[in-house]
């Protein structure tokens, strides 16, 4: 139903807000007692209904029963209604504050809306001018509605500050280039500190917990910001959800992308000042869901390419098949596994230590994580037609020594980085597989020969991360022999002289765990080995050879790093099949 305004009887009540005279035709209010009130409102500047309920005239459940039989709209217990679910977006919040309304749901192209007073022509005109929707009255108690009104209007901007501790942030940005014309409109409307605040204290946290990345995750009725700490994403925040779209387009802003196109997703890249020489780079991507654009910003630190094959967890004979490898001067060399284990800092650890002044290395990602001087790093960009393969073409032509492909995607790169190191050329690249024997017939399945496979592979080291057990707090594990033999343990491993450990937890770790340590199958391609991809062999038949010539599966290196008690059983067991 409208905004309704009853007629007037008489000259007398002509000045009188429709309520009011609604009030007096009802016998609820005299003359005399409704004038009164709305001489009050105006001296104080406050409307009539607010005066009327305060002045003791009319009780608010009164009011609302008087209300709804005079002009026929249903009557609604705002107690029945959990505020969490109703529609928060529908409607500016000044508004509901100023006019005392919720939004209680949207049908069609109107809005149903809870209000004390139906006659508000002025609220009414409000709604239809901020939502270009018409609006439905229901009936609803002042009071409560009041107390709704304030639950739900309380901003974002206050809730933000109890999160960030209303303190202020002295880093910055890192200067970027200005973003195009066709942004300033968005980035002049998330100019909003309390967001900007809440953005930077995210940021920073993450940095200082060591997470991996950070989740921003929009759902129907609530908000969260989750941080992948060791492998493991956390909860940290739930801030109000209505603050999802202005802290989409400032993280959009300053990272250069597109904030009017929220239909499909984009990447991009920001960095951010945490001390006065300390830079750390952070990889954004966006994916549009159901109720707002899920974030997720990867944490970049280039100084996790510098730590040294010691420091990634490889075991001594491990690290020198791996450093044979990498001495040779062609051939290829693949890092597999899932992500996010690890694929990208193994290779960088490698170009480090291949990166001197008389070689020429070349790499082409998407994007480019970790910045590596000396080396020629491109991006590649599908959409401007530099693809891996186009960027492939262009660096032999340029004279390489030394090639990175950040993933092997399809025939055409895999077929031109296989030519590449049969030329002399040592190129290292990335598979998704998982272990090192199925990379092989994966790249039999994507329709490269055998004879170029044996002839250019010449190592595939599958990897994965686990949890490293906090030395200050893990204790000895009480695990059955059973178990422990169930597990892949043989009997002689089981001879008394060590004992797993399981993790604890004390105010230095997270949950008992602190850190992450690599588990390793490297398989170097030995002359058996060649023969049986020549025959078309099966993975199970390589994973035999293999280890036959003492290459470990991820399982045993894993267990490996059980007895040496870097990490636990269920560790183990979670990251690594048998």
């Amino acid at each position: 139903m409208a905004a309704v305004d009853t007629p007037t009887k008489d000259s007398a009540t002509v000045a009188l807000p429709g309520l009011g005279r609604a009030l007096i035709s009802a016998g609820k209010l005299t003359e005399k007692s409704a004038e009164e009130i709305y001489r009050k409102s105006l001296a104080s500047r406050s409307r009539f209904i607010n005066e009327l309920i305060g002045s003791g005239a009319v009780s608010a459940a009164d009011l609302a029963h008087t209300v709804s039989s005079i002009f026929g709209a249903p009557l609604l217990d705002l107690n029945a209604i959990d505020p969490q679910r109703l529609p928060r977006e529908l409607l500016d919040a000044k508004i509901c504050t100023a006019y005392r309304v919720v939004v209680l749901s949207k049908r069609n192209n109107r809005l149903i809306v809870a209000s004390a007073d139906p006659t508000d022509q002025e609220a009414a005109e409000k709604i239809k001018f901020s939502t270009q929707m018409g609006v439905d009255w229901v009936i609803a108690e002042y009071d409560k509605l009041s107390a709704m009104v304030e639950a739900n209007g309380k901003s974002a901007s206050e809730t933000l500050d109890a999160i960030t501790g209303g303190g202020d942030f002295e880093f910055d940005d890192v200067p970027v280039e200005e973003a195009a014309e066709t942004q300033d409109t968005g980035a002049n409307e998330v100019e909003d500190a309390p967001i900007v605040k809440f953005l930077h204290k995210m940021l920073l946290d993450a940095f200082n917990m060591r997470a991996s990345d950070l989740h921003f995750e929009p759902y129907e009725h609530h908000y969260r910001v989750r941080f992948r700490i060791d492998g493991e994403l956390r909860e940290i925040a739930s801030p109000p959800i209505a603050i999802k779209d202005k802290l989409a387009s400032r993280i959009k802003v300053i990272s250069r992308l597109d904030i009017s196109e929220k239909r499909v997703p984009q990447d991009g890249r920001m960095k951010l000042k945490v001390g006065p020489n300390r830079v750390i780079d952070f990889r954004v991507s966006t994916l549009p869901t159901l109720f707002g654009e899920k974030i997720v910003i990867r944490i970049l630190d280039p100084s996790s390419a510098k730590m040294g094959i010691e420091a990634l967890g490889y075991d001594p004979e491990e690290k020198e098949r791996l450093l044979h490898a990498i001495g040779r001067p062609y051939g290829m060399i693949l890092v597999t596994g899932p992500t996010g284990s690890g694929k990208t800092v193994s290779l960088y650890s490698c170009l480090n230590l291949l990166n001197k002044p008389g070689v020429n290395i070349a790499t082409a990602e998407d994007p480019s994580e970790i910045n590596l001087p000396g080396v020629n790093q491109v991006n590649v960009n599908e959409k401007a037609g530099l693809t891996f393969a186009a960027a492939l073409k262009s660096f032999l032509r340029q004279d390489p020594d030394i090639i990175m492909v950040g993933e092997i995607r399809d025939l055409e790169t895999a077929d031109i980085s296989i030519k590449a190191a049969q030329t002399g050329h040592l190129v290292l690249s990335t598979l998704h597989t998982n272990d090192a024997p199925t990379t092989l017939t994966r790249m039999r399945n994507m329709g490269i020969a055998p004879f170029n496979i044996a002839s250019s592979v010449i190592l595939i080291t599958a990897q994965r991360l686990a949890r490293r057990l906090c030395p200050q707090c893990k204790a000895p594990a009480d695990i059955p022999h059973e178990a422990l033999l169930e597990a892949g343990f043989t009997d002689e491993e089981l001879d008394g002289s060590w004992a797993p450990y399981r993790p604890v937890g004390c105010s230095a770790c997270n949950n008992g765990y602190k850190g992450r340590v690599g588990i390793y199958q490297v398989m170097p391609i030995s002359e058996e080995i060649q023969r049986i991809i020549l025959r078309d062999g099966s993975a199970l038949e390589i994973a035999e050879q293999a280890k036959r010539e003492g290459v470990r599966s991820l399982r045993e290196s894993g267990l490996h790093k059980v007895r040496q008690g870097m990490t636990s059983l269920e560790e183990v067991l979670a990251v690594t099949n048998l």
